[in-house]
């Protein structure tokens, strides 16, 4: 269902700063004090999975209760069940970490998500066809492609960075063995989040029905993520059973600083969950090939991460040739942006066909 006043680089703007946002989202976690992570992981979690979508909900669809008593059962449920699904990709890249790296899984995991979760709901919906038989159409999926190879670039310059400025005494040891399928895992799976988005899409559609708008977007939210938050729940859940930390949502082993605790994980959860507020407000103006809205987000979520990771001095202490790599991959994402805003502001024109 098209919006009526597509604006694709208007959506690409709002799709830059929900991105923004999520690489931002993990920077409060720097300063807790003395929680294990899956206190911190659950207690954001509710936020980002639970408690926001349901205030940003009621804020922004109007008769939310309506809505929802007349959305089918049916999409609801399947976003719920898709969604349960992504958070275990998550879980599966939090392992992957362990065994390739941090650059590696990061890149690897995102691009395989992009890639398949850009591409296969058109490809299951037999609309890839169509889409690949206009100009515009191509550039969308040729952007699609250079930003899953921009990804990969990006990661295997972050390996090689981090095999260059860290003492050999410090690192994981790497075992691409067990961490390659690992992170395939991951990547998949993250790539369900497009599919538990799409399944609620009738919902979406009754809410805007009832003057949600551009909002309309927010009231899947209630449903996939509340998915992804079963998951964390049961993993988090059996983490802190395991290592007795369930304590520490009342009292931190020192006594102290158990009120910031909350208030950095309610950020973090805050600025995960802005992702898909603003995730919502570009998809619904990207046009015609609005399916692309997965890939561009990825892709400046990637490029955000790596521009600001440039711009703090992280790469200062790579050799020349892994700088070269990384400023190539910079310039690779750019131009999948471009590519993909190009293809969707050509479907969009009047005369587009």
């Amino acid at each position: 269902m098209l919006p009526p006043d597509p604006n694709p680089l208007l959506g690409t703007a709002y799709h830059a700063v929900g991105a923004g946002s999520a690489a931002l989202c993990y920077a409060p976690q720097r300063h807790l004090h003395k929680w294990s992570w899956q206190t911190y992981w659950l207690t954001q979690a509710a936020g980002c999975w639970l408690v926001f979508p349901w205030l940003f909900a009621w804020a922004t669809i109007p008769e939310l209760g309506t809505v929802l008593r007349e959305a089918p059962a049916a999409a609801m449920w399947k976003s719920w069940a898709l969604g349960a699904v992504y958070g275990v990709g998550g879980i599966a890249f939090g392992v992957a970490i362990r065994y390739i790296g941090y650059s590696l899984t990061y890149a690897l995991a995102i691009s395989i998500s992009c890639v398949l979760g850009t591409l296969l709901p058109p490809f299951l919906a037999g609309k890839l066809g169509e889409t690949l038989s206009s100009s515009a159409g191509l550039l969308v999926i040729a952007g699609v492609l250079v930003g899953g190879v921009a990804m990969i670039v990006t990661g295997y310059a972050g390996f090689r960075r981090e095999s260059e400025t860290a003492h050999d005494a410090n690192k994981t040891p790497f075992n691409a063995r067990l961490g390659l399928p690992i992170v395939l895992l991951a990547g998949v799976l993250s790539a369900v989040f497009s599919f538990a988005l799409a399944a609620a899409q009738p919902v979406a559609d009754i809410a805007a029905k009832h003057g949600a708008g551009h909002f309309q977007g927010n009231v899947i939210y209630l449903f996939s993520n509340s998915g992804a938050f079963t998951t964390t729940l049961l993993y988090a859940g059996w983490l802190a059973t395991r290592e007795r930390t369930w304590g520490e949502f009342f009292r931190t082993p020192d006594g102290t600083g158990l009120g910031r605790n909350y208030l950095l994980s309610a950020l973090t959860g805050l600025l995960w969950y802005l992702q898909f507020f603003f995730y919502g407000l570009g998809h619904v103006r990207m046009g015609r090939f609005e399916f692309s809205s997965w890939a561009i987000h990825m892709i400046i979520l990637i490029l955000l991460s790596c521009g600001f990771g440039v711009a703090i001095g992280e790469w200062k202490s790579a050799r020349p040739a892994t700088k070269a790599l990384v400023f190539a991959s910079i310039a690779l994402l750019l131009g999948a942006v471009g590519l993909i805003s190009y293809g969707n502001t050509l479907a969009s024109a009047p005369a587009a066909h």
